[in-house]
């Protein structure tokens, strides 16, 4: 006889299905698992072994065979504990085999028979309902498979008596409800942030239009300030974006408690991250920070310590909004549609340009330290812009400064204007003007014809690529969108081509 139990496998964030046959016969005594299986699912037996033991069920002295089909899918992590367990059981007779056929499984053993939570669930129980399914899942992963929707049935119990039991009619097992991660209520203000009214504007332009930023200026001026402070003024994540942000961070396994969060992520790691680190990589493939930061902020502190590998590799993900990832025996792609947040030092020694100092090395130490940032990356970044640093007068006395409440009101009308906007063009996925296509930004950001006659000019003289020229135009659209207007005059375009200006010295350094 063999039993059959459905799962899956991953690849990026989609769930493919996976058949486990398990084929109990005469023979040599052990346990044989063949499909291409991982280290860790090679390990299974033993956990799977153990488990059952302590749930009271003897194994057979005969030979287990258990495949894992289709059996050139590459078979990774251990989530297929459960699933090769109840295989096992139904093949025994100490399950129901009928009623399994009814369900994805997936979860990790542990030796006194308790199910452990994994990753992944969320994207398994959503590829679940696409097969007409339920999900048995761990307890602690129930709350996040509940997000799936409410026809899916799902069970999730802590241990396998406690299944064995439901499928016996003995114990009920409820379903889980959706649990949601509460926002913090402390995040740090821009009514903190002291002067740097030009460096606030850029902030708030970058959060209405999704637009990357970069801001130079010496050490203490509040780059890393203002960065932080950008969650506050951003609006949350649309259910849709939620689940599709969700999915990433449930293969990474950073799902705590099956809880999800509406806030857009904000990642920012070290300079000393690798390329796999931040694209995505690694034995297994597993997302990087670019995909974490999907739909949300990706900042990079003292951004040319960077490795210029490094850096150049976000080229693609910016440009596409997905970093692929191509190795020898297999291609994952996951989304990675961010926003880029830039901060550093004018040089190396970080006091460039500063009214009466002189740097020992003089202009090449600024130009040896921003030419770490390449040209084709540069001409990606939107808005550039000075962060001097801050007077004394802007830090004695109760200057009170905007808040972020104010910020984030105006923030989430302008975006509200571009869903609008997009949507009624029929291009319900643009939520943003950062990423509008080139074709269609031409379109609704038509300047007028002072505004024209002024990028005609910026063009001819700045030298502007078609990636900066479209860029100018986006930023404009968004500040016409903060304004409420529907046509981009010559004063968003002029505000828009400063912005571009100020990159022009790290360009011919670069």
């Amino acid at each position: 006889m063999v039993a059959r139990v459905a799962t899956v496998a991953f690849q990026g964030i989609e769930a493919v299905p996976v058949d486990v046959q398990v084929m109990v016969a005469p023979g040599k005594v052990g346990m044989q698992i063949v499909g291409l299986p991982d280290k860790a699912v090679a390990e299974s037996r033993e956990r799977v072994q153990a488990a059952l033991h302590a749930s009271g069920l003897a194994m057979p002295a005969k030979r287990v065979t258990i495949n894992l089909a289709p059996a050139d899918l590459p078979k990774e992590g251990s989530h297929f504990d459960l699933p090769i367990a109840l295989g096992l059981m139904a093949a025994l007779g100490a399950l129901p085999a009928d009623q399994l056929q009814d369900y994805v499984v997936l979860g990790e053993l542990s030796l006194d028979g308790g199910i452990a939570a994994v990753a992944g669930v969320l994207p398994a129980a959503i590829g679940a309902n696409a097969l007409g399914k339920g999900l048995i899942c761990p307890h602690d992963s129930g709350a996040e498979a509940a997000w799936a929707g409410e026809e899916v049935d799902i069970l999730a119990p802590r241990s396998l008596i406690a299944l064995a039991n439901h499928f016996r009619g003995t114990q009920v097992l409820s379903r889980p409800e959706p649990a949601r991660r509460s926002d913090p209520s402390d995040l740090p203000d821009l009514a903190d942030i002291r002067g740097q009214e030009s460096a606030r504007r850029a902030l708030e332009v970058a959060a209405a239009g999704g637009h990357n930023l970069l801001m130079c200026g010496p050490p203490g001026s509040g780059k890393s300030m203002l960065a932080a402070r950008l969650p506050s003024i951003l609006p949350s994540l649309a259910p849709a974006e939620l689940l599709e942000v969700s999915m990433i961070h449930s293969i990474a396994g950073q799902i705590g408690g099956g809880q999800l969060s509406d806030r857009r992520p904000f990642r920012a790691p070290h300079h000393s991250a690798s390329m796999a680190a931040m694209v995505g990589g690694g034995f297994r493939a597993r997302p990087g920070e670019v995909s974490l930061a999907h739909r949300g902020v990706l900042f990079l502190d003292e951004f040319p310590e960077f490795s210029p590998q490094v850096l150049d590799s976000l080229r693609q993900p910016l440009e596409a909004g997905e970093s692929v990832i191509a190795r020898a025996n297999h291609r994952v792609t996951y989304p990675a549609q961010i926003q880029l947040i830039a901060a550093m030092n004018p040089c190396r020694c970080g006091r460039a340009g500063e009214p009466g100092y002189s740097c020992a090395r003089g202009p090449r130490c600024q130009a040896d330290y921003q030419a770490r940032i390449s040209g084709p990356l540069l001409d990606r970044i939107d808005i550039r812009i000075d962060v001097p640093a801050v007077q004394t007068r802007d830090l004695i006395g109760k200057q009170e400064a905007e808040a972020s409440a104010a910020v984030a009101k105006r923030v989430l009308a302008a975006r509200e204007t571009q869903v609008a906007r997009y949507r009624e063009l029929g291009l319900p996925h643009v939520r943003m003007n950062a990423h509008c296509s080139t074709a269609l930004i031409e379109t609704v950001a038509a300047p007028d014809a002072g505004g024209q006659a002024l990028l005609h000019e910026a063009a001819e003289k700045l030298r502007l690529s078609a990636r900066a020229y479209h860029r100018i135009l986006k930023v404009a659209r968004t500040l016409a969108d903060l304004e409420g207007l529907e046509t981009v005059g010559r004063i968003h375009l002029a505000e828009a081509i400063s912005y571009r200006v100020a990159a022009e010295p790290l360009r011919a350094a670069a």
